[in-house]
């Protein structure tokens, strides 16, 4: 964990086994650039023809990391590929010195490996306008090819934690005409987490063989309803990044048109591993103590659904009933309403888990207060609005509001 934050109670009980990924690698080191006496950075090496994508933060202050990544991510190529990131430090609001900053990194990065610096990408995540001192980084290129392993993914993902409380990691596997395909990930985020077009900082990776241009279509639709339906406290971070790399190294015929019947089993592995990790860093929200889950159907489309449920997932007021647990189901109607979206008051229905709470405009005849008292005393609870006005639905994951995350953030640059 990061500094002496204790461990979130909604934490799994341990890292998963992540498997190796051939043709991928993995190393960490202590670079000092801001942590003392723990691994700040990691590198991961990817073989010659592996396909990387990625979606980035929309931010209009997102850092010279991620404009970066974002200039390299949309071209082909035969090389192999670096992916470098340091925590403790976002290299954001930096001026010029943060685009020379990504340039040193990738330079070091690419004469160390022989690697063009045009697939070497970088992410840099922690305190947001002080300069990133990559000279710190750049120190340990060296150290960091030369400990390569293809077992150091767990290692990799402690190495980019900030606020964390804990490495967040997922895997899955999927059959492709008789191939078995691996897919693993990990992530890091607990504030700072409303995220747009991607979220914190995730690196996930295959061996399957697929074109860039259908892995990045299904990047872009998984990520729609896992990584942007994931929020702690409404604020999007400036370094928000999650690449995918496929390597290639499966012995299978590659996917290059996205209407192959094999990329729907390849995206239900693939949303698997980005749901898993976005649920995680909900878990690890800063000062959280219950886990939230919103589902919102009847609405006149998706989209709507999302916003309303986006609305109750970030409403302060809806966040610390839960963490009083106050079964306070007018902040949920307070919600809905300010969500901007259609809502009637006799179509609205409001559930607790299974608990009918609201219906036709008023409070259910079911419902007694003692019910949803008992049902606030979960660690996971499921909030369920019905619109009643059409077919649109949409799930996102939120945590209470306590203390905790105050004085995490009061104390960031402490």
């Amino acid at each position: 964990m990061a500094g002496n934050i204790p461990v979130s109670p909604l934490a799994p009980e341990s890292f998963p086994d992540l498997p190796v990924i051939e043709g991928v690698t993995f190393a960490t080191a202590q670079a000092g650039v801001k942590y003392k006496g723990r691994t700040d950075v990691m590198l991961a090496l990817l073989a010659p023809g592996t396909t990387m994508t990625g979606v980035f933060t929309r931010s209009s202050t997102r850092s010279a990391n991620v404009l970066d990544c974002q200039d390299k991510i949309g071209s082909d190529s035969d090389a192999g590929a670096a992916i470098i990131v340091n925590s403790g430090n976002s290299n954001a609001f930096t001026g010029s010195a943060g685009e020379g900053s990504v340039a040193a990194i990738c330079a070091a990065v690419a004469e160390a490996t022989g690697l063009p610096a045009e697939r070497v990408f970088t992410s840099s995540t922690g305190v947001i306008g002080e300069r990133l001192p990559h000279d710190r980084i750049t120190a340990k290129v060296a150290e960091l090819v030369e400990n390569q392993d293809a077992g150091n993914m767990a290692d990799a993902a402690r190495a980019i934690m900030t606020t964390d409380t804990f490495p967040k990691g997922a895997t899955e596997t999927a059959t492709l005409d008789g191939v078995e395909v691996k897919i693993a990930g990990f992530a890091k985020g607990s504030g700072m987490i409303a995220p747009d077009m991607a979220t914190m900082l995730c690196y996930i990776f295959t061996d399957t063989a697929i074109s860039r241009e259908v892995l990045q279509q299904c990047l872009w639709l998984d990520n729609a309803s896992t990584f942007n339906c994931v929020t702690v406290d409404g604020d999007t971070s400036t370094s928000d990044t999650v690449l995918v790399a496929a390597t290639g190294k499966a012995d299978m015929e590659p996917i290059t048109d996205f209407a192959d019947p094999r990329v729907r089993v390849f995206r239900d592995a693939l949303h698997a591993v980005m749901k898993d990790l976005a649920i995680q860093i909900a878990r690890d929200g800063e000062g959280a103590t219950k886990l939230i889950e919103v589902q919102v159907t009847g609405a006149n489309a998706n989209g709507p659904a999302h916003r309303v449920a986006m609305a109750i997932a970030n409403s302060p007021l809806v966040k610390t009933a839960v963490a009083g647990e106050d079964p306070n189901w007018g902040r949920i109607v307070m919600a809905v309403g300010k969500a901007g979206e259609r809502a009637e008051r006799d179509r609205l229905t409001i559930w607790f888990g299974d608990i009918l709470v609201a219906e036709n405009g008023w409070v259910a005849p079911s419902y007694t207060e003692e019910a949803g008292a008992a049902y606030m005393k979960r660690d996971e609870i499921v909030i369920r609005v019905d619109l009643g006005l059409d077919n649109g639905t949409a799930t996102v994951w939120s945590c209470d509001l306590t203390h905790g995350y105050i004085s995490i953030n009061a104390d960031y640059r402490s």
